[in-house]
């Protein structure tokens, strides 16, 4: 909603727009890592996509605890084809949410409060 995105710009962008990359987003969820990956792959390999960002919560590098438990894979992304440079939207940002299923019990409203306070 347009009220995180506010929330967002003013409270960890600071006012910059630029930075605000999921006013677009799309959740994908999994029933396991090997079909997470695959999709992942399948976004790296599409001629169409240009990967911006890939933001990897599920890492084992990763500290769950600054996100109340919950672990995703962002990968913001460019659609480039004929039809986006046509209509002037070739440089716009989409975010795609990779999730196993397993983590969509932290997607629950207590869990992304926790997640926000974060």
């Amino acid at each position: 909603p347009i009220d995180r995105a506010i929330e967002k710009l003013t409270r960890v962008y600071h006012g910059d727009v630029s930075l605000l990359l999921d006013v677009v987003r799309q959740c994908i969820v999994f029933e396991s890592m090997q079909d997470l990956l695959q999709a992942m792959r399948s976004i790296q390999d599409d001629g169409e996509l240009e990967v911006v960002r890939i933001k990897n919560r599920m890492s084992k590098k990763y500290d769950a605890r600054h996100s109340g438990g919950y672990r995703d894979c962002l990968v913001n992304v460019r659609i480039k084809t004929e039809m986006t440079k046509k209509l002037g939207l070739d440089n716009h940002v989409c975010e795609v949410q990779l999730i196993l299923k397993q983590f969509m019990v932290h997607r629950t409203l207590d869990g992304h409060k926790r997640y926000v306070a974060f």
